[in-house]
């Protein structure tokens, strides 16, 4: 059974998705030969790898554990870890169901601009359905990618892409860009591709900044991508970027949430060079429960807040934030 369909559609029939489809057409992202004159379509990916199963809020009595093999590794999370992920998102998922209220509550509201969500591999738009929901209720017009699974194919990628360009050549307005684990790979590359249509950048345990993809990812996890798009993650890597520095800055302001007990992806291939523009986020997450998960919740919203023109850090010392989010590192 595919995880989020027991993870997530039983508690997405409480928080009902709106579907706000304010500024495109259902064919918006569908990939059209005329419209691949006017946008320059380098093969953005050729599908990341790097699935969105899940990172958790550490269970109390393993957290430290979890801390402590994180902290000094840099290679991709073992399977013992992975195997931790599934009881990790109900944990998360408790956690949202209990302090919703006052999520929504403390939450500064949105100015109606439009973000669009990607999900990561294997999941679809239900898998983002609770974060797209929330950001609705604050205000924002919310756009789900509309190409199912997300595997990793090529064609899903240019339609994200298309998508994204037609949704802003319509409004006439930047959009945010908000992408989990591979679909933060994505967000980043369509934010370089359309800079003048991108307004902010968040990613969450998304791996892009890997220097070697054998490591970026759980061995089970990158066997399972390359089985399903085709390709290896090194492939994908070589038509992804236009440059060799994944870090390279994007032009506009950009989060990278990130959690040390991530169980798919290597924390530090998911950690950014700081900049004026960019900043990093640290979070006690699962990988897969990162788009449920209240305090990644939090930081999305305190961020895409933000006025572009007058960006700022992430507060970690503000009240008792400090608490909850630690330290964050830098690339």
């Amino acid at each position: 059974m595919d995880v989020w369909n027991f993870l997530i559609l039983p508690f997405s029939n409480c928080v009902k998705d709106s579907g706000n489809m304010n500024l495109e057409h259902d064919s918006i992202g569908r990939c059209r030969t005329a419209a691949s004159r006017t946008i320059d379509f380098k093969p953005i990916i050729r599908h990341t790898a790097y699935p969105i199963v899940d990172e958790a809020v550490g269970l109390t009595t393993t957290q430290a554990g979890f801390r402590a093999r994180f902290n000094t590794e840099r290679h991709a999370p073992s399977s013992s870890i992975l195997a931790w992920e599934l009881p990790r998102v109900l944990t998360e998922v408790s956690r949202l169901g209990l302090t919703w209220p006052l999520l929504l509550g403390q939450a500064p509201r949105g100015d109606g601009h439009a973000v669009m969500v990607l999900p990561g591999f294997l999941g679809g738009d239900d898998s983002t359905v609770i974060l797209r929901q929330f950001l609705t209720r604050l205000g924002y017009v919310t756009l789900p990618w509309l190409h199912g699974r997300n595997v990793g194919k090529l064609h899903q990628v240019e339609g994200a892409l298309m998508r994204f360009y037609r949704a802003h050549h319509k409004s006439g307005e930047k959009i945010s860009l908000v992408g989990q684990s591979l679909g933060g790979i994505y967000a980043r590359e369509i934010a370089r591709r359309l800079p003048q249509a991108t307004r902010c950048v968040i990613t969450l345990g998304s791996p892009f900044a890997g220097a070697d993809a054998e490591h970026m990812a759980n061995s089970l996890v990158r066997r399972l991508f390359e089985r399903l798009s085709g390709h290896t993650a090194q492939e994908m890597r070589d038509h992804m970027f236009d440059q060799d520095d994944p870090r390279a800055p994007l032009g506009m302001p950009s989060t990278a949430i990130y959690s040390k007990t991530d169980g798919v992806a290597a924390w530090m291939a998911c950690v950014d060079r700081e900049s004026r523009l960019a900043e990093n986020v640290e979070v006690r997450a699962s990988h897969v429960g990162m788009a449920m998960n209240p305090d990644v919740l939090h930081v999305i919203a305190d961020r895409l807040a933000q006025d572009p023109d007058d960006w700022r850090r992430f507060e970690r010392k503000k009240g008792c934030r400090s608490w909850i989010y630690p330290e964050p590192a830098s690339a």
